[in-house]
């Protein structure tokens, strides 16, 4: 059996794995065939060690070391921070300002980008935006739990214990919702600044959890999605996301 074998019946199509590692940043094709002989790169799940492998970039399945590689050149994942006022659309027949107005204004990508998930048009802050069908249905759906990180300034001082109560479960009107962490950032004269995280998805749901609470929220700010930051990005900008914090929403939906 040659070594090209071990992908079936692929034969002399396809292109080199090296080759397709290198040209995604892994390292060059040297390095990537020392990632090969050590076995830290796997194909569909099957752990590769010989150098003549070749793979499909637009079907195969790659990960080094555990963390997925995306090879496809025609996927895009982009950051926004989303200001005050904007609508979570890609268009809108009534007008109103939308994401989609700073995606066309920003970036070159095509217009088959979505964006995974929602905020409010009052909220704030991070929100990601991929035309990859499959990560983004993922990222939204509930069973996989992926971490949402929100600094919200609220009404009044928060008291000692509030976290605590808070991780242990509030009953809302649609059901009962608990936080996964909680803290004080800091204390202002009659506000309070907290952060919040956790992996629900109901609509508005920090804001009605911190109401519920006696501490209705001023001001909310989405800052990270699982691994993935807001940082210094400033309000109404996009930036491509890098292949860490690609890789991290990738195994965070166990892709």
């Amino acid at each position: 059996m040659t070594s090209d074998s071990t992908g079936g019946s692929e034969g002399t199509e396809g292109v080199r794995l090296q080759k397709v590692l290198a040209k995604a940043g892994i390292a060059s094709r040297r390095g990537a065939e020392e990632l090969i002989a050590q076995g830290r790169v796997s194909v569909d799940g099957e752990i590769v060690r010989e150098f003549g492998r070749r793979v499909d970039p637009e079907s195969s399945v790659i990960h080094v070391d555990g963390a997925r590689v995306v090879v496809r050149e025609d996927l895009v994942y982009l950051a926004l921070n989303k200001p005050k006022g904007v609508h979570t659309t890609m268009t809108d027949d009534r007008g109103r300002p939308c994401v989609g107005d700073f995606v066309r204004r920003h970036s070159n990508a095509d217009a088959g980008l979505f964006h995974i998930g929602r905020l409010d048009a009052d909220t704030e802050g991070l929100l990601l935006l991929t035309n990859d069908g499959e990560l983004a249905h993922r990222l939204m759906h509930p069973s996989y739990e992926v971490f949402k990180t929100y600094l919200a300034e609220v009404d009044g001082a928060v008291p000692r214990g509030i976290g605590k109560q808070l991780r242990a479960g509030i009953e809302l009107e649609d059901g009962p919702v608990k936080v996964d962490k909680f803290r004080v950032v800091d204390a202002l004269p009659g506000r309070t600044m907290v952060e919040v995280v956790l992996h629900e998805g109901r609509k508005h749901i920090v804001r009605r959890l911190l109401a519920e609470i006696g501490h209705p929220v001023h001001r909310l700010v989405r800052t990270a999605i699982g691994d993935v930051h807001l940082g210094d990005l400033k309000p109404g900008k996009l930036r491509a996301l890098n292949r860490k914090e690609i890789a991290s929403l990738h195994a965070v939906v166990g892709r």
